[in-house]
């Protein structure tokens, strides 16, 4: 029996052992151990901290940081040309007939302006509301980000008749600023080129620049925005420029839709200077688009812009319904999703001082925007449904009509979750569960037919991966509400299956998979499945898309075989590659279909997680996704026939 004395002293011998270590550790913990990164250090420390990652959607960030202040010199009325050039050995340069970064020496440093612009984390002109009276680039990080992860840049400002120049490696100057020529012009050229040991793959996509371009000209009206791609045979050369601003670019996301209303709602007002503008036009389409932008930048979580605009728009259609007779004292008011059903919407706001939310500013933050947006957007939106009694009777059926199918879908969600509760989630005949409860360790497979799905089942780790096989095509949810999908067996199971619920219910933390991957023949059924698959997810899961947790399999198109010396092949290009090697008899089989392969071989080549290879779904230009699956998989069949044309010539193996 342990007495109190020796539970005392074995509590004096644990402080002493504590003190002891704790003495040696400060010994050990000094100044030399404390690292301090100076200038751009920290950025090339932790580059995902200040450009979002070291991938495509960062690599592309650094081209945004530098047109952002090309365009903060065009939203000040200094600059009405922007050009962006993408050269060969993977260099971008941006140039604007702007003022000109200053070059004159800066008093507290005794550099150049243009060299503390370049290699200061917090400097810049946009910080006091003296040289710009509203900016994107905020933090004044921008540029000196983009210097820091250069291998080489070159900055030229023309300005006071002189083109002054300096070059930069990793954010180091290479000397000072010097003059090499005589100019009448201004304005400022930045040429770099990403550095290789931070960006793994450097690539630029001419897709996603273009995109973001166009958007940029909308959002500055009377600016042209010139887009070179000079890596290219032949080159090619994409101008922008947009008199009607915004109501353009809502007319531009609704090309492909049928619109509800003939006029499209805009507004343009400055309320304590916050300067407000705002399109919107109603579609007869299911989904919500809307993007909001602060100074500029878009803001893909929104912020408090997006607040208010969406608190006011729910509460104008409430009362105009009420006030002209469409909702009844006995209705329920319209919710917020009922009045956004079908809703294409910009919102820009221009503020003095914008607060985001983390570097790559993905969100607004400020107070005072949220009732300024409200203000401004209710009083013009009354308005307009008063003076324009056609397009508010479209936006009040069409609000209406989302409340009925909510309501209908809603039934429908109940009785699905009701059948999956009394099932335990399990669907008999058709998933094959995994033992595993651990989402983190546990995997799905959407697999194409039951041939496909009982080599999975045979081949499979039973402890971490469960299979679902589909029999025939999903159902098509771009062209279908709700509580018709709810009605689809396929659907029904697959939702029941993740256990997400889906909707408003919608809970990712109830995921029991976090690897869902959708595994399908190599032929045209096959990409038709995974096609209306990507569509349901894009459309009604994607948290789970954004989260990372869908993939593509990738199985073997082909099985290559030379006496004892077998290879499976992934692509046409390797199998050419492996006949010009082998030159002797081989011999090659084709699948088709996933069912072709036994169970063994499913597991080796696209099912083990040490030799598989997947592709990850992810969306890095949602307005462009967006479009594909409307175009693809929307109701109007003109845009699809267009798509088709446009791009019959370059289809190859249709159906092999």
């Amino acid at each position: 029996m342990t007495t109190k004395h020796q539970i005392e002293d074995h509590k004096k011998d644990e402080n002493k052992a504590l003190k002891e270590k704790n003495s040696k550790a400060a010994k050990e913990y000094g100044a030399k151990q404390i690292t301090v990164l100076e200038g751009l250090a920290p950025v090339r420390k932790r580059p995902a901290m200040y450009i979002g990652s070291t991938g495509s959607q960062g690599l592309h960030h650094l081209i945004w940081e530098c047109l952002d202040n090309a365009i903060d010199e065009a939203l000040g009325g200094f600059c009405n040309e922007v050009i962006i050039e993408l050269l060969t050995d993977n260099q971008i340069k941006i140039s604007d007939n702007g003022r000109g970064i200053p070059v004159d020496i800066h008093k507290s440093t005794g550099k150049s302006a243009l060299e503390v612009v370049l290699t200061k984390l917090h400097a810049g002109g946009k910080f006091e509301n003296q040289a710009y009276k509203v900016s994107g680039g905020l933090h004044g990080v921008g540029v000196s980000v983009v210097n820091a992860l250069s291998s080489y840049l070159r900055a030229e400002v023309r300005r006071d008749g002189k083109i002054y120049m300096q070059e930069y490696k990793k954010g180091d100057p290479q000397r000072n600023v010097k003059v090499v020529g005589k100019t009448q012009e201004t304005g400022t050229t930045i040429l770099f080129q990403p550095d290789p040991e931070i960006f793994p793959k450097i690539e630029f996509n001419q897709s996603s620049i273009i995109n973001h371009l166009r958007q940029q000209a909308y959002l500055t009206k009377g600016v042209k925005i010139i887009f070179a791609d000079q890596t290219i045979q032949p080159f090619s050369n994409y101008q922008f420029y947009f008199e009607g601003g915004i109501i353009s670019y809502v007319r531009h996301l609704n090309r492909t839709n049928t619109t509800k209303q003939e006029n499209i709602f805009y507004v343009e007002k400055e309320l304590n200077d916050v300067n407000v503008e705002i399109a919107l036009q109603y579609v007869d389409e299911f989904k919500e688009t809307v993007f909001s932008f602060a100074n500029n930048i878009n803001n893909p979580e929104g912020g408090t812009h997006l607040v208010g605009f969406r608190t006011a728009l729910t509460r104008v259609i409430n009362s105009y319904a009420r006030g002209k007779g469409y909702l009844k004292e006995k209705d329920e008011n319209l919710s917020g999703d009922d009045t956004r059903e079908g809703l294409t919407a910009v919102i820009s706001v221009k503020v003095r001082d914008p607060q985001f939310e983390g570097q790559t500013k993905s969100k607004l933050g400020n107070t005072e925007v949220r009732p300024i947006v409200d203000t401004v957007f209710s009083e013009s939106f009354s308005a307009y449904l008063e003076e324009h009694p056609k397009d508010a009777e479209a936006i009040i059926g069409k609000s209406i009509l989302a409340a009925r199918a909510r309501q209908a879908a809603r039934a429908a969600r109940e009785t699905v979750l009701r059948k999956g509760i009394l099932d335990g989630l399990s669907l008999p005949g058709k998933l094959s569960d995994c033992s595993s409860k651990n989402p983190e360790e546990s995997e799905l497979f959407i697999v194409e037919g039951d041939s496909a799905g009982g080599s999975c089942k045979q081949g499979r780790d039973r402890k971490f991966q469960a299979i679902l096989p589909l029999r025939g095509k999903i159902l098509n949810v771009e062209k279908s509400r709700l509580d018709k999908m709810l009605a689809n067996n396929e659907v029904k199971s697959l939702i029941i299956a993740m256990g997400t619920n889906i909707g408003e219910q919608f809970d990712i933390t109830n995921l029991r998979y976090q690897r869902i991957i959708i595994m399908t023949d190599a032929d045209v059924d096959g990409s038709h499945i995974r096609t209306l698959l990507l569509t349901l997810y894009y459309r009604y899961f994607p948290d789970i898309i954004k989260k990372g947790y869908l993939y593509i399999a990738q199985p073997p198109l082909f099985r290559m075989q030379m006496g004892k010396k077998v290879e499976y092949i992934f692509s046409d290009q390797k199998k050419d590659q492996l006949l010009k090697e082998w030159k002797d008899q081989v011999n090659i089989q084709r699948y088709k279909g996933l069912g072709e392969m036994n169970p063994e071989q499913l597991w080796d080549t696209t099912m083990n997680p040490a030799t598989r290879t997947m592709r990850q779904v992810n969306i890095e230009d949602i307005e462009k996704a967006d479009e594909i699956f409307e175009i693809l998989m929307g109701s109007e069949v003109e845009p699809r026939k267009k798509f088709i044309q446009t791009h019959a010539k370059n289809v190859k193996n249709l159906d092999i």
